[in-house]
Formats: C-alpha cells, sequence, structure tokens
C-alpha cells in the first residue's frame, strides 16, 4: 500500500524530514486501509460531495491544494524575507493530510459515494487530526488539518495554517454548486 500512496503523493518528496514524510506517508496509507476507498477510487471521485461529479477528482484537488500552498509560501518568502517564518515541512504535510479524514468520512452505497454516519458525526478536519495523532504527527501539523476548514474560523490559525486554508478554498468555492 505504501507504493500506491507515494504514487498518489509524489508531493511527500518535498518533506525534507524523513521522520515526518513517513508518518505522513503511514497516516494515508492507515486511513486508505481503513477506509470504503481504494486509492483508483481517489483519482475519480469528487473532492467534494459539494461538487458536481465528474468535474475535479479527489486527488486533483488535494494535489492541487498542496501545490498552492507551497507557491503561496515561497511567494510569501521571497516578498517578505526575515519578516515571515514559514515552515516547509509542517506546512506540506499539513497541506497533504488536510482531508485524510474524507477517507473516514465517506462510504458507498449502491456504487455512490456518500457521508458516512460517522462523517455526520465526526467531520474529516476531526478525525483527520485524530489520524495524524494515532501517528504522532506533530501538533503545528495536526492544527492545520484541525483548522483548514470553517471548523477552524473561530480560533487562531497558525501561518501556515493560513496558507493552507487559502490554498484549499481557492481550489474548492470556484466548483462548489
Amino acid at each position: 500500500m505504501k507504493d500506491k500512496v507515494k504514487k498518489l503523493w509524489p508531493e511527500l518528496d518535498w518533506i525534507k524530514d524523513n521522520s515526518l514524510r513517513e508518518r505522513t506517508l503511514n497516516a494515508w496509507v492507515y486511513a486508505i486501509e481503513n477506509s470504503v476507498l481504494t486509492p483508483e477510487d481517489l483519482e475519480v471521485i469528487p473532492f467534494s460531495l459539494l461538487v458536481k461529479e465528474g468535474s475535479v477528482s479527489f486527488m486533483n484537488h488535494k494535489r492541487t491544494c498542496v501545490q498552492l500552498a507551497v507557491e503561496i509560501a515561497n511567494t510569501m518568502k521571497k516578498n517578505f524575507g526575515d519578516a515571515i517564518k514559514i515552515n516547509m515541512d509542517f506546512l506540506i504535510a499539513g497541506a497533504i493530510l488536510i482531508d485524510v479524514g474524507k477517507l473516514i468520512e465517506y462510504e458507498k452505497v449502491d456504487g455512490k459515494i456518500k457521508t458516512s454516519k460517522a462523517g455526520d458525526l465526526v467531520r474529516h478536519p476531526f478525525s483527520g487530526q485524530a489520524i495524524a495523532a494515532r501517528f504522532d504527527l506533530p501538533f503545528e501539523v495536526q492544527h492545520i488539518i484541525a483548522t483548514h476548514s470553517k471548523e477552524g474560523d473561530l480560533g487562531k490559525r497558525t501561518v501556515e495554517s493560513i496558507i493552507v486554508h487559502h490554498a484549499d478554498f481557492v481550489s474548492f468555492e470556484p466548483f462548489k454548486t
């Protein structure tokens, strides 16, 4: 399964810290192994149940979000220099993991993807943060997962979380039904 996840996520190689990269990979392996979804499903299912089927796949959205977050962070570092501190490893790991909880949030009914009972009760920012904690990912990464969606609007976000939050919404809002 690790090879399949690495194929889904070439951006894992952007994480310089070997331990962080491995724990991020392991969190994804765990989520897939405990999901009704396969790695192949992730290439074709819609990235959200709030978008029209067939518009953008789960992995297309996810990888775009990671790439946008890195571009935003690099532009900010280039323009602001030492005035801003961004931990790129935390940002990349967090961006890769923000929707890992969706694998638990979904179920298949008559071949269609629907929100599971678990997903109705515990949205993916919470289940994703729990998966990250299971693999001892740093609190900074868990924070990005937990605050990337509307659930984070009432709290204080780190700079990495702000960047990932906006990258996620920039690659979501244009497709929202």
